[in-house]
Formats: C-alpha cells, sequence, structure tokens
C-alpha cells in the first residue's frame, strides 16, 4: 500500500532541509522517536547509513539512507528491521520552494506491506503518527530558528523576586561519575554585563570529567560542572550590546557550570548562532569545533600536503579534526583502538587508519609515508601515546599533546626530541578562547565551516540531563563516538 502526505512550512527550503538531511537528527524533532545512533561510524548525511532508532513506545526500528541530493533536496530510505510490522517499506522526502513566498513544500510518501487486515491501523500510525507529527515538529523547529514561535520561559520563584527556578547537576566532592547528582538552583536577574540564558542542550566533554574528578580544579566543590551548552537568551543586563532578549546562543567557556536548564553568567564570551545551527549541534559542536579550529589554524596551522596523524579520530575533536585538515588537502592518519572506531574515522576524512597490532603505532605510521613521518601530530591520548607520537614525527615535526585521556605525560627528558628536531606543543583552550574577539575569530570560521558542511557535526549520544552520570561512564569507557549532549528533561 502506498501513503502520502503533504505540507507548506512557513520558513525557507534551505532552513526545512538542513533538518532533514540529517538523517540521525530526528530524535531532536520528532515526538515519536526516543533516541537514535548511527551504526558502523557512518555520516549522517551518507549514503549507506543505519540508525538504529527507539520509539518513544519502545519499539526498535532499523532504517538505511538509500540516498540524498542536496541540489534536489531529496532523500530516500528503508526500514532494514523493524517491532513495527511494516515490511518492504521505502519511503521518500521531497522538498521544493513555493514560488509566491519564502515557505517550502514538503512531501513524505512511501510505500510498504503489512499483514492481513492490519492495513488501515498501520496506514494510519504512517500518516498521523509519523508524517503529519514530523510536519508539526519541524513547523515549530523551524518557527523557533526564526523568531517566529519562543519557548515558554521556565517558571519564575517568588522566593527570590525576579529570580528562576531550574535544575542542574552538582558534585559536593571530587570522585567517580556516581557524585553527579541533581540540584535546585535559582537563576538571578542578569547585571551589567550578564546574560541568562534558559538552555536547552549542553555539551559533554572530557575536561568535565577532568574537573569532576579533581584532575582540573576549574570546579571547587560543590558545584555544577559544564563548559558548553545552547538555549534562548531570556535577558540581557546593561552594557551587553550583541545579545538581546529570545536570541538563540551558545557558549564554550569557562566558569564551568553548564549542567544546569537554567543560568545567569558572563555574556562577553556566549555568542549568538546561526538560524542554520539548531541547539544540539551547537552544544554537541562548539567547544569541539573551536578547539578543532585553533589547532589546525593556529597552534600548527595545516597546510596542503602536510601529513597530519590524529588520535581518537572517532571522538568528537578527533572527528573534526580529520574532516577539516581532509579539508585544507593534508593526509590524514588516524590513530584509534577498533576497526569499528576505525570506520568512523575513515568516513571522517582519514586517508589511513593504523589499529594496535604486531607493528608498533610509529612503525605503522612509517610504513604509510614510506618512511617520512607525521608533519604534526594531535594526540588527546596523553600517557600511553607521547613516546609513540614522538617516535612517529617527521624531521622537525611538530607533536600537539591537547589531552591526557590516559593520564599525565609526566616528567619528560627533552633530548631524545633533538633526534627529530622536534617540537612540544601543550596548548590551553583558554588561551586561545579567552577574549570576546578571538572566539569571535573563532566561532565564524567554525560556523562558515559548519554552513558549508566542510564540517558535520555528529551528535551521536544523547542522554537526560538527570542522567549525566551514565554519560561521564560512557565517556570514560570510551563507548562513544562523536559527541554527547544532555538534554533537560
Amino acid at each position: 500500500m502506498k501513503v502520502c502526505r503533504s505540507t507548506v512550512i512557513d520558513a525557507p527550503v534551505d532552513a526545512v532541509w538542513d533538518v532533514l538531511r540529517d538523517f540521525n537528527g530526528h530524535y531532536r524533532w520528532h515526538p515519536a522517536v526516543a533516541r537514535s545512533d548511527l551504526e558502523d561510524g557512518r555520516r549522517t548525511d551518507q549514503v549507506g547509513a543505519v540508525r538504529d532508532f527507539r520509539l518513544a513506545g519502545g519499539e526498535r526500528v532499523r532504517e538505511r539512507l538509500l540516498s540524498l541530493s542536496d541540489r534536489e533536496r531529496h532523500l530516500r530510505y528503508a526500514i532494514v528491521s523493524s517491532d513495527v510490522p511494516l515490511e518492504n517499506y521505502v519511503a521518500e522526502v521531497r522538498l521544493k520552494p513555493v514560488t509566491d513566498g519564502n515557505r517550502t513544500f514538503w512531501s513524505w510518501s512511501s510505500r510498504f506491506d503489512t499483514p492481513p487486515g492490519r492495513e488501515r491501523e498501520l496506514a494510519g500510525l504512517v500518516a498521523e503518527g509519523v508524517y503529519e507529527a514530523g510536519f508539526d515538529a519541524v513547523r515549530a523547529r523551524v518557527g523557533r530558528a526564526r523568531g517566529l514561535a519562543m519557548p515558554r520561559p521556565p517558571r519564575r520563584t517568588a522566593a527570590v523576586a525576579g529570580s528562576i527556578d531550574g535544575t542542574a547537576i552538582s558534585i559536593d566532592r571530587y570522585g567517580s561519575a556516581d557524585e553527579l547528582h541533581p540540584v535546585s538552583v535559582s537563576a538571578p536577574p542578569p547585571g551589567p554585563g550578564q546574560v541568562r540564558i534558559a538552555q536547552r542542550a549542553i555539551g559533554v566533554n572530557f575536561i568535565d570529567v577532568y574537573c569532576r574528578s579533581g584532575y582540573f580544579r576549574l570546579l571547587e566543590p560543590p558545584g555544577v560542572p559544564g563548559m558548553e551548552a545552547a538555549g534562548e537568551a531570556i535577558d540581557a543586563g546593561e552594557g551587553v550590546r550583541h545579545l538581546r532578549a529570545g536570541q538563540r546562543v551558545a557558549y564554550a567557556c569557562p566558569p564551568v557550570g553548564a549542567y544546569t536548564t537554567v543560568r545567569t553568567m558572563d555574556a562577553a564570551l556566549v555568542v549568538p548562532l546561526p538560524d542554520s545551527i539548531d541547539d544540539v549541534t551547537a552544544a554537541g559542536g562548539l567547544l569541539k569545533g573551536m578547539a578543532a579550529e585553533f589547532l589546525l589554524h593556529t597552534v600548527h596551522p595545516v597546510r596542503r600536503g602536510d601529513i597530519v596523524l590524529v588520535f581518537a579520530p572517532a571522538g568528537g575533536v578527533g572527528r573534526l579534526l580529520c574532516q577539516w585538515a581532509n579539508h585544507l588537502g593534508a593526509t590524514v592518519i588516524g590513530a584509534t583502538s577498533s576497526e569499528e572506531k576505525a570506520r568512523a574515522a575513515r568516513a571522517a576524512g582519514a586517508h589511513h587508519v593504523v589499529v594496535p597490532g604486531p607493528a608498533s603505532l610509529e612503525e605503522q605510521v612509517m610504513e604509510i609515508t614510506r618512511g617520512h613521518g607525521a608533519d604534526v601530530i594531535y594526540d588527546a591520548v596523553g600517557r600511553d601515546s607521547f613516546d609513540h607520537s614522538v617516535a612517529a614525527l617527521a624531521v622537525r615535526g611538530h607533536l600537539v599533546s591537547y589531552g591526557q585521556a590516559s593520564g599525565d605525560i609526566g616528567a619528560r627528558e627533552i633530548g631524545p626530541l633533538a633526534e627529530r628536531s622536534a617540537t612540544i606543543s601543550r596548548p590551553n583552550y583558554g588561551h586561545y578562547t579567552g577574549t570576546p574577539e578571538q572566539v569571535a575569530a573563532i566561532t565564524r570560521r567554525l560556523f562558515d565551516a559548519i554552513e558549508r558542511r566542510i564540517l558535520t557535526i555528529e551528535v551521536n549520544h544523547r542522554f537526560a540531563l538527570s542522567d549525566a552520570a551514565a554519560a561521564h561512564r560512557a565517556l570514560e569507557e570510551r563507548r562513544t563516538t562523536g559527541s554527547i549532549v544532555l538534554v533537560p528533561d
């Protein structure tokens, strides 16, 4: 049988297409989808990608992207397996600009077979529960992005005049992920130079783990971790000129405190979000994208022909380094721990990937580069990888040690570096993103790269804010690829 529905969305066709072309992004807007993950490290717009998702009722569905055309604004997909008895299901989405205004015509159709006697039931489920519900959800989503319909602000409390109630995730002492627990908070009205934000999505990064454990003393318990979030500016204090109430905004900066539903903070390093970048993408990609920008363009400006080695290429920053370095004309080598993550690295633009095996990392790199070595190495692992990185460098190569997932590198002798005339850098995020001018320059380049699809922000893991401890465990156990985002309950 065949089901077809269509509608007109009061938004530009490119704005609607940006939502729909993200094949794994439906959990961000469709009310029927509880969560979704991409299989095999594929990109969210890559033909052949399979999304494995749960419906709000608990049913599992797996769908494969069959085709996608940015020029035609058209995509096709099929059900691979499903707890819902829709057999031979193939669907397509088509968008066209409406000629008499800046609006979008959207057609959504499918063909499928059903068990005998359930034709009407399942046709109604697809037409109403999937297509019509999806139309309404995207209409609301792009409307918010264009300022046509703003979410209701959090409720005000009478306990503190002008303050707004919220919930945060806090720690009372340094320790494991078990220390994370919910607390009630209150965001006061913004003072001079401040902004108050209703947060819609919060990024999870390794620096949050370091703050929680006490490795970095950016957080003194009791306190709230987190350095990255996106949402809506509720109001701004005196002297704030670049932000206004109702504007979508994001930040990736200290002080910590992002694991919360509402926050009042200094506005200087908070940036407006373009309409083309949704809250979840911003929260999943701003800190990592800003880090990738200064690592590739300032710490070591990558040039065409460079050989670049990226550790953890399936992770948040590593995936962006691979994509961007590839675009800059470098030969990109990824270093990761498994074949599954190797596939994700190749999908992100790595030309070669090395994994643990009989040959050491440096031996594999030297074989790939015919004895030249890597001109620059971006190493986020730290203690376990440092000596291997030095050995894999080219003569006059540059080792950029920007993380310590396996622990601090500790004290080192510099004498062995002379063997390759090596340069070592240990960049501090705050030293490259600490002023409004620095943040403005970095985010301009980052947002441009996202809008031009040089970079694809993969948010492959979404947790409720109240489930922050589970997000930390997944990150520490290296069970994640791409970015992790917390969404207020």
